[in-house]
């Protein structure tokens, strides 16, 4: 039976090009970028090296290439930089119903806090 996959929204398959660039890193270096320990420090060396390549790639500097975990985080960061960056008194979003629930509970967050900005 062929089975086909449509949820590219949660997941998408991980092309072979990618798995083999990536399966030394989660063999061997796997640290955590942020630790000072040796795993750490290679995973940091990694992780840089492939925010040098990507600005590389998009024309950027590296300082300006952002690495996420996910959708949500990428959508609040997106979200907020726009909002915080946005002329006053102008500072609100529209949304949908559609949305999902931490995208607008984190968009009520930031509503406050402008409003709360604002009145300061």
């Amino acid at each position: 039976m062929n089975r086909y996959y449509f949820d590219h929204n949660a997941t998408t398959p991980v092309s072979p090009e990618v798995f083999e660039a990536m399966a030394p890193l989660l063999r061997e270096d796997f640290g955590n970028a942020s630790s000072i320990h040796y795993y750490g420090q290679r995973a940091k060396q990694h992780l840089e090296t492939a925010r040098r390549q990507m600005a590389e790639l998009i024309h950027a500097q590296a300082q300006e290439i952002v690495f996420l975990s996910g959708g949500t985080e990428a959508d609040n960061l997106a979200l907020f930089g726009v909002v915080r960056n946005s002329p006053r008194p102008a500072r609100h979003v529209i949304t949908t119903a559609i949305e999902l629930a931490r995208n607008l509970s984190a968009r009520a967050w930031r509503s406050r806090a402008c409003r709360s900005a604002r009145k300061a």
